[in-house]
């Protein structure tokens, strides 16, 4: 059992994770350690005593957004409409990627997920799989595209923030037509392997 903060110790590790959720928005997720510390009010060696990688900070400040992504997607699954259900979860990941820049980096190395990832991988599945089973998305849709997509719009999203923030919109919609089932045309590879995704994954990391 991890032994709890003191007061003090909970205090400077809260402002930490603040200081760095506000930076990370702003700027993405390269802003120096230094100007985290400085920005929270304590110093870089109170930093790195909570946070000794910079992935633990960068995990401790989107454990909540990566818990929105869980609550979105059990949503989807509640819609009767099985099409609605996927295409909202989309839309609704690609808006946190839009409204944060730190986010919107995280986004475009791995897919969405949730703290507990069996628990993330089952509940994407099912909205996957539930889609197709209703006849609206292709049958040859995967997971591992649901990744690509959701990626494809990070990246989007990066390169058009500051001309048209919303055009991602546009995109995603182009995209959502080529899922559905009646406009699918047999495709000229196969789906990736998971061990091939985890590979890609770990490269973009």
């Amino acid at each position: 059992m991890t032994k709890p903060l003191r007061k003090d110790a909970q205090r400077n590790r809260d402002l930490l994770v603040e200081a760095a959720r506000g930076l990370y928005a702003e700027r993405g997720l390269d802003v120096a350690l230094e100007e985290i510390a400085k920005t929270a009010g304590v110093s870089i060696g109170t930093l790195y005593n909570h946070f000794p990688q910079r992935a633990d900070l960068v995990n401790a400040v989107f454990a909540d957004r990566t818990e929105t992504v869980a609550k979105l997607a059990e949503h989807a699954l509640s819609l009767d409409d099985a099409w609605i259900g996927l295409t909202s979860f989309v839309e609704r990941v690609c808006e946190l990627q839009a409204a944060d820049r730190g986010y919107n980096e995280l986004a475009s190395t791995r897919p969405p997920q949730t703290g507990d990832l069996e628990r993330g991988y089952e509940l994407m599945t099912r909205i996957v799989e539930r889609a197709k089973e209703s006849g609206a998305l292709r049958a040859d849709f995967t997971l591992a595209d649901m990744a690509f997509v959701t990626w494809g719009i990070a990246r989007t999203v990066e390169a058009t923030a500051a001309v048209r923030p919303e055009v991602w919109r546009r995109h995603l919609a182009l995209l959502f037509d080529g899922m559905r089932a009646p406009a699918a045309n047999p495709l000229p590879e196969p789906p990736l392997l998971p061990g091939e995704l985890a590979r890609i994954m770990g490269g973009c990391g």
